[in-house]
């Protein structure tokens, strides 16, 4: 499988997540990637995705980033 492959499925499984309403609530790098955990609304359903690929792991932190922006405009 290509970079560019793993990259979009990756992808894919955090737009997934994020579009079922979960939120991004841990994220833990180490040599293998990141391991993200997301949280569901109702906190009652916990996913954890192993992101490997560097174009994905930036996906996922500037989401992160544009959240935080969002929720410090608000305030």
């Amino acid at each position: 499988m290509t970079a560019s492959q793993e990259y979009f499925e990756e992808k894919a499984k955090i737009d997934l997540l994020l579009n079922k309403g979960y939120t991004i609530t841990k994220v833990t790098e180490n040599l293998d990637g990141a391991t993200v955990t997301f949280q569901s609304a109702n906190h009652k359903d916990q996913e954890v995705l192993l992101i490997e690929t560097a174009d994905a792991r930036k996906y996922f932190s500037s989401i992160m980033v544009s959240l935080q922006r969002n929720l410090t405009l608000a305030e």
